[in-house]
């Protein structure tokens, strides 16, 4: 491990947070991601969240386990493996010695985020403001910027409607049609057809907005409220996109690599 004084808290375990663990890891940097007991993750097969419900989970080269103290958490991560805590709260791992804190909750917001929580703060996408609530904020918006490192200002606001992948925006989430308990009919992975019934919530359909391949659905039993994202459809072709990290998510995690090296590199 190359850097194993510099341990590394991920706050959220979603796809994109995921793909800052693998840029993270590869690089020599222990970390320790902290997650919901009942995470919402729609991506599951990259999301080192669906660790709690599952115990573990392999994504790529990644293995994370669940664990159910900081301190045990701290012991993997020293041992090159990727533990998940479920820790909502700082309190439960502030007398652990990490230098390096990540919020990666895609909130769009700051939701307890402060500068002065470790030697380096950084913040994925809209919410932040680099200077003020963290060292650096890293572009998490599709297009030109992304990935980029803001050491100054912020990420481009959050436009509330999902970048254009293979023609389609916001008819590629599937949203609760109603609140209550989801239950799925098909699995990720799955190809759909237009019209297609791929669940329910509370008795409510979901069918299929158009032809696609299911990259991401809502664990199974989760309690949702109407209007919650629940699934993600993909109208490209591409069943094995559904079981690796994107290319969205390397790319924020190349910025996160990036902010830390260059803070470091300052340091010496």
């Amino acid at each position: 491990m190359l850097f194993p004084q510099q341990l590394v808290i991920l706050r959220g375990g979603g796809d994109l947070a995921t793909g800052v663990a693998y840029r993270l890891h590869k690089a020599g940097f222990p970390l320790i991601v902290l997650e919901l007991a009942q995470p919402l993750v729609v991506r599951r097969k990259v999301a080192l969240a669906t660790a709690v419900l599952d115990g573990h989970i392999q994504i790529e080269s990644l293995h994370a386990q669940h664990v159910e103290t900081a301190d045990h958490a701290l012991q993997l991560a020293q041992s090159g493996k990727i533990p998940v805590l479920v820790a909502p709260q700082l309190l439960t791992i502030y007398h652990l010695p990490f230098t390096i804190l990540i919020d990666a909750r895609m909130a769009k917001r700051n939701i307890d985020t402060r500068i002065d929580q470790a030697e380096l703060v950084i913040a994925l996408g809209p919410g932040f403001t680099a200077g003020v609530d963290c060292h650096a904020v890293i572009e998490t918006m599709r297009g030109h910027t992304l990935g980029r490192v803001i050491w100054k200002g912020s990420a481009l606001p959050n436009t509330g409607t999902p970048g254009i992948v293979a023609g389609k925006g916001a008819e590629r989430v599937l949203r609760a049609p109603a609140s209550g308990k989801v239950e799925w009919r098909l699995t990720i992975g799955d190809v759909v057809q237009t019209g297609e019934i791929i669940g329910e919530v509370a008795g409510s359909p979901i069918a299929a907005p158009f032809a696609g391949v299911l990259r991401g659905l809502i664990a199974p039993g989760s309690e949702v409220p109407a209007g919650l994202k629940i699934g993600d459809l993909d109208a490209r072709a591409d069943v094995s996109a559904c079981f690796t990290i994107s290319d969205k998510a390397l790319a924020i995690g190349g910025g996160v690599l990036e902010a830390i090296l260059i803070h470091l590199n300052q340091q010496r």
